[in-house]
C-alpha cells in the first residue's frame, strides 16, 4: 500500500509540474509611433496582466524613427525616472532592467519574454530624447 501511495503522489506531482511548465503565456502587444497613440508614444493592448510568463510583441509604426523597448520593474507605481538632462535619456543602471527590444528600425518587429511577479512595471524608449518626448507605458501585475 505504502508503494502505491508514494508511486500516486509522484504522478500527481509530476503532473502539477508539468501543468506549470506549459501554462500559456500572456502577450501583450504594443504599438510604437501609432495605432492610436500617436507619435512618440508606447501603446498596449493591455496594462494589467497576471504574474508569470509575459511575451511583449513590438511593432515600431513609426515611417523614419528607430525605437527600443525597455521593461523595467519600479519600486513603486508613483516611482520617480530621473532623465540625465546632457544625454536626454534615462540611467537604466539606475533602474531594475528586465529586458528590452532594441534598436527596432522603422516598420519591423521585436519580442522580449520575461517571467513578472507582481507589481508596478515601465515600458520605455531610451533613445535619446524620447523618454522626455512620452515614450512611456506603465504596466501592472497582478498576483
Amino acid at each position: 500500500m505504502a508503494r502505491r501511495f508514494r508511486y500516486s503522489t509522484f504522478v500527481a506531482f509530476s503532473l502539477l509540474l508539468s501543468s506549470q511548465a506549459f501554462a500559456a503565456s500572456t502577450t501583450v502587444m504594443v504599438a510604437e509611433d501609432g495605432e492610436g497613440g500617436g507619435p512618440m508614444t508606447i501603446t498596449l493592448d493591455k496594462t494589467t496582466v497576471p504574474a508569470g510568463q509575459v511575451t511583449f510583441k513590438v511593432h515600431n509604426h513609426a515611417a523614419s524613427e528607430e525605437h527600443e523597448m525597455v521593461l523595467v520593474k519600479l519600486k513603486s507605481a508613483d516611482q520617480m525616472i530621473a532623465v540625465n538632462a546632457a544625454k536626454h535619456r534615462v540611467d537604466e543602471s539606475k533602474l531594475k532592467s528586465l529586458g528590452e527590444v532594441a534598436d527596432l528600425k522603422p516598420g519591423k518587429d521585436g519580442q522580449l519574454s520575461v517571467s513578472l511577479t507582481p507589481g508596478s512595471y515601465l515600458l520605455l524608449c531610451n533613445i535619446k530624447g524620447h523618454f522626455e518626448a512620452g515614450m512611456k507605458a506603465s504596466f501592472t501585475v497582478t498576483p
